[in-house]
């Protein structure tokens, strides 16, 4: 399971024997805010065997509010994670970026989840769908880093 944080970040499971799709969803959200019922539910739904959330931190120039919003999210999504019982990593979005060749351009993400997993493109048709790619890639990110090194 791979997770891009935020209010419009995305969540996203990936199963090694169908490499070419993923699941991806937005996150589900209740009055602006994560719903973190929903999230568990998908969670244990989906079954993952681990978790790897992009490890991110406040932004220089970013508004406390924004700032408090987010972290308030990030807080959600790592709780839920956790109450599902799915063992959790974290990575830097340099290291998962670097993975793959990609800089912080989101629309290159976009591009290369949709070349990546061409049996499930409708998750990242559109430019706004950023979140889901990077997602979907810190996903894909985990089951070639961090399941391959628990298998070694």
């Amino acid at each position: 399971m791979g997770v891009d944080p935020g209010n419009s970040g995305a969540v996203a499971f990936f199963f090694p024997s169908h490499h070419d799709r993923v699941s991806v969803d937005d996150f589900p959200l209740a009055h602006g805010q994560i719903c973190g019922g929903q999230l568990y539910d998908r969670i244990r739904q989906m079954a993952p065997d681990v978790a790897i959330v992009e490890l991110v931190h406040a932004m220089p120039g970013q508004g406390v509010s924004s700032t408090f919003t987010f972290g308030r999210a990030f807080g959600t999504v790592v709780g839920v994670i956790q109450a599902a019982g799915v063992p959790l990593h974290f990575v830097s979005p340099r290291k998962w970026k670097n993975h793959f060749g990609l800089s912080s351009d989101k629309e290159a993400s976009r591009e290369l989840a949709l070349r990546l997993f061409p049996k499930t493109q409708e998750h990242f048709r559109l430019k706004k769908h950023h979140g889901r790619a990077e997602a979907a890639l810190i996903a894909l990110y985990g089951a070639r880093a961090i399941l391959t090194q628990r298998a070694a």
